[in-house]
């Protein structure tokens, strides 16, 4: 419990230590997990549900409830286990259509057919071996061919890590991005709004 506590409602809410340790892994979790509703979105040809649609009222109901954050989590720990719940409900909803969101970046990208792939990725291939080949042609020789299939070989194999490590972070990178973000708005709606109305100070003792 204290580590979706911790998640969902971040270090400005949290008595938790879950924003003093290290999450390395669930931004790498989340990237995986990203990225394989996208590869099926993309496999399938059809939008998931709850997260595979992205539109205006998606993105009406992700600012609303954005601003909303910091009225919500205040009283967090004052509030009865419903209350509690409910909170965590609405936390993962606003979770869920943050994946949304990113898997509406990353979908527009693939836009070979399916079944195009392999016609896609051979080509791909012969071209590149055939631009190093006739790179070294000049100056290798007979060579050139060998040396044009392994130069060319390993380019492919490294765009490839690139892209496989990157389809990973960049989308960790939004989620941090996202947290980072709404930690700014609740540290200035908590210092501005918060603590001047909504918090009554116990009222202090007059001087002599």
């Amino acid at each position: 419990m204290d580590y979706f506590e911790g998640l969902f409602l971040g270090k400005l809410w949290s008595d938790t230590d879950f924003e003093n340790r290290r999450h390395v892994a669930l931004f790498i979790l989340y990237g995986l997990f990203v990225d394989g509703l996208v590869l099926l979105t993309y496999w399938t040809g059809r939008k998931l549900p709850i997260v595979g649609t992205w539109g205006t009222f998606q993105m009406v109901i992700l600012i609303i409830l954005f601003l909303a954050c910091p009225f919500i989590c205040f009283r967090y720990y004052r509030m009865p286990l419903w209350g509690k719940i409910l909170v965590l409900i609405e936390k993962f909803i606003k979770h869920l259509l943050i994946i949304s969101f990113s898997i509406s970046v990353f979908i527009p990208y693939l836009s070979v057919e399916v079944g195009d792939l392999q016609e896609f990725f051979v080509d791909y291939l012969n071209k590149t071996l055939e631009v190093y080949t006739e790179k070294y042609y000049e100056t290798a020789g007979t060579f050139a061919t060998i040396l044009g299939v392994v130069s060319g070989g390993m380019h492919v194999v490294l765009v490839f890590a690139f892209w496989a490590v990157a389809a990973v972070v960049v989308p960790g990178l939004l989620y941090l991005v996202y947290r980072m973000i709404q930690y700014g708005y609740d540290w200035v709606i908590a210092k501005l709004v918060i603590r001047k109305f909504f918090i009554k100070r116990k009222p202090t003792k007059p001087t002599k």
